[in-house]
């Protein structure tokens, strides 16, 4: 039969355990220096590392650190609960990055490819970007480059011709019926060299007019490079969902996500009930069994 203790004795007791400050003795100290070992033993059981996707040991074994400094566990059984808790409380972690993953992917989901360039999915013929709308061309980080080359093409042609002239414009203009804002800004700088309306002598008109156009080309290839860090960085962040999506075992998995969440929260509160009751014991408590249902008994 359990000895039974009084409240104040309890109390007391677990004062005691509260001002531990750890091992002090040198089989307590050996046992302590242990804990790292048994952090890596652990991590080598649930942390993954695959080819394309690789958990972190640091991480892992801070979580360790923390919840055995938290949970203050004495002897292999409480050890064990412990380390219980923390691979599930692990698992949690991966359920949810996995479920943000999975609902990124799937708003994200659509006919289109963010990295493949408009060329690749329409007739296969690159062409002049400045022909189009530029809009699929924005999509991706190949055609963004793509656009930003027909651009620099485009300046050196007007920078050799002093102006654009009007073969250019029509070369623009020819594939597609409305022209895009950078060649309707062209035509409009086009027309106020014609029309001179600061009456400016030829050879002044003519050096305003190349710089003003030069300068507008150079500032779209400066916004189109600034594009492509930002596609960059989006593309990243669908990466980085991919791959959380990937981290559930498989894609059948994934569609009980609830089920498993819900197995892991009944094995952690399982595994923190056992540690409790084990911990209040230790400390002199009388703990009674817990209550088994025989679930083969009819009502």
């Amino acid at each position: 039969m359990a000895k039974i203790i009084s409240k104040k004795q309890l109390a007391a007791n677990r004062r005691n355990a509260q001002r531990s400050t750890g091992p002090t003795s040198k089989a307590g100290k050996s046992v302590s220096r242990l804990n790292a070992v048994k952090h890596g033993l652990l991590a080598q059981q649930v942390v993954v590392h695959g080819y394309f996707h690789e958990e972190s040991d640091a991480e892992f074994n801070q979580l360790c650190r923390e919840h055995h400094e938290s949970l203050a566990p004495i002897g292999p059984l409480e050890e064990m609960l412990v380390g219980q808790i923390i691979m599930v409380i692990w698992r949690l972690r991966r359920v949810r990055m996995a479920e943000a993953g999975e609902i990124a992917t799937s708003v994200d989901k659509t006919w289109w490819n963010p990295r493949r360039p408009p060329w690749e999915i329409g007739n296969g013929h690159k062409g002049n970007a400045l022909h189009s709308s530029l809009k699929d061309y924005r999509r991706s980080i190949e055609g963004i480059e793509w656009v930003i080359k027909c651009l620099q093409e485009l300046r050196a042609k007007i920078e050799a011709a002093g102006q654009i002239t009007e073969e250019q414009l029509k070369e623009l203009r020819y594939y597609h019926p409305a022209p895009n804002d950078i060649v309707r800004t062209l035509a409009s700088l086009l027309d106020s060299l014609k029309a001179n309306p600061k009456k400016l002598p030829p050879g002044e008109l003519r050096a305003l007019h190349l710089k003003e156009t030069l300068d507008y080309l150079d500032g779209q290839i400066s916004e189109f490079n600034e594009l492509i860090t930002v596609r960059q960085e989006q593309m990243d962040v669908e990466d980085s969902m991919r791959h959380a999506t990937a981290m559930l075992p498989s894609g059948e998995f994934l569609e009980k996500i609830v089920r498993y969440e819900s197995a892991l929260q009944r094995q952690l509160n399982r595994s923190m009930n056992q540690l409790e009751r084990l911990q209040r014991r230790r400390l002199g408590e009388n703990i009674p069994a817990p209550v088994v249902m025989d679930v083969s008994m009819k009502g």
